[in-house]
């Protein structure tokens, strides 16, 4: 502990147990640790502010600008007009009542953070969890530029670096790689020694197209057209006004006879006994990923993974044994990897402990929090 105590502001666009807040949640843990105060703010109750409390961390839920796509339609600009002022409002009370040392901005969503810091005079770092190289760069660009208000930035990913430099890299000059640290099982269960009655899939995170759970079921469906017994998890909820695309896989699984073989679990904060469950974990995202914290998730957890071989999966999940990147957007060669496991599990099962040792070494939270501490102290050096 220093020789002082710190504040530290953490703002957060969200209040769920996904990959970024997970990370927002590592985040806070270090800054504890180090022994700072941690005041936490959220633009909503969830999940998340439990696991917060539990570390000793503060939680403020307040207004917030958190920027999605609906509010960049002419439909959602007067809320979107209406969001900037109540956030900079509520967020200038916020900082006064604090009085914060530093702020942590936890994605690019939240642009009005770096601003209000730099109003105020305090030290700010952006964490940024997000990249698109595919999208428009001049939309990139405008994600981006709130961001050059603060004195540092982090980023998740050298894909998400690349990104960036290539729509503002005025940006990266401040900027870090910090991989994610990925907390793994505390006691992962052994795979099957062999595959008896189904091979078990598991899909975890949203239910959205791009994250492409409907290719699993593509897939699934053509092994099961073979003779291969074949059973999807489908661990993971819809976004709010994405409802229409849980009822389209729905509707794909009674069209191509998969009723009974695919099971819908919802949000679960407990991972850990549904990938215990499973034979193989999938991630078919069909879009550019920053990171892959499910893919290591599942190779800490001694499975195999299927991965979209695209952006920041690639960085993830590049170099294991256990591990089959893909041509995204292809339920053919998500079903071949299947095959191709299913036919040498025995080989498979047997190498999946060092490729859990190895992600443990590129992954380990001790050393995410250290280099986040780090990433603090070189705006607000302790005394």
């Amino acid at each position: 502990m220093g020789a002082t105590t710190r504040t530290v502001l953490v703002a957060h666009p969200g209040s769920e147990l996904f990959g970024s807040d997970r990370m927002a949640l590592e985040s806070v843990r270090a800054f504890r640790e180090a022994g700072d105060r941690v005041v936490v703010a959220l633009p909503e109750s969830g999940p998340l502010v439990g696991e917060l409390l539990a570390t000793g961390a503060q939680v403020v839920i307040l207004p917030q600008l958190v920027l999605r796509k609906a509010l960049m339609k002419p439909s959602g600009w007067l809320r979107l007009f209406r969001d900037t002022f109540r956030g900079l409002g509520a967020g200038w009370r916020l900082i006064s009542r604090v009085r914060p040392d530093a702020i942590y901005v936890s994605t690019i969503t939240i642009p009005e953070w770096p601003a209000l810091a730099r109003m105020r005079g305090i030290p700010a770092v952006s964490h940024v969890h997000e990249a698109e190289a595919s999208g428009s760069r001049l939309i990139n660009a405008a994600l981006y530029v709130p961001h050059l208000l603060s004195g540092a930035v982090v980023v998740n990913s050298k894909f998400s670096l690349n990104t960036i430099k290539a729509s503002l890299p005025a940006l990266t000059r401040r900027a870090e790689v910090i991989y994610n640290g990925v907390i793994g099982p505390e006691s992962p269960s052994e795979p099957r020694a062999s595959i008896e009655g189904p091979l078990r899939l598991l899909y975890m995170g949203r239910l959205s197209p791009r994250k492409g759970p409907d290719l699993i079921l593509t897939a699934a469906a053509a092994l099961r057209a073979e003779g291969r017994d074949v059973h999807v998890a489908l661990l993971g909820a819809v976004f709010p006004g994405y409802e229409w695309y849980e009822a389209q896989l729905r509707e794909q699984i009674a069209e191509s006879g998969l009723e009974g073989a695919v099971e819908f679990l919802g949000f679960r904060p407990d991972v850990w006994p549904y990938v215990a469950r499973a034979d193989v974990l999938i991630v078919p995202s069909r879009l550019d990923e920053p990171f892959g914290n499910t893919a290591v998730e599942g190779i800490l957890a001694l499975r195999p993974v299927v991965v979209s071989d695209t952006s920041g999966l690639r960085e993830a999940a590049g170099g294991y044994e256990t591990a089959w990147l893909v041509s995204p957007d292809s339920a053919d060669a998500l079903a071949d990897a299947m095959r191709e496991i299913a036919s040498a599990w025995g080989t498979v099962a047997a190498n999946t402990s060092a490729s859990a040792v190895e992600a443990n070494m590129r992954h380990s939270p001790a050393n995410y929090r250290a280099k986040i501490r780090h990433a603090i102290d070189t705006q607000l050096p302790r005394t």
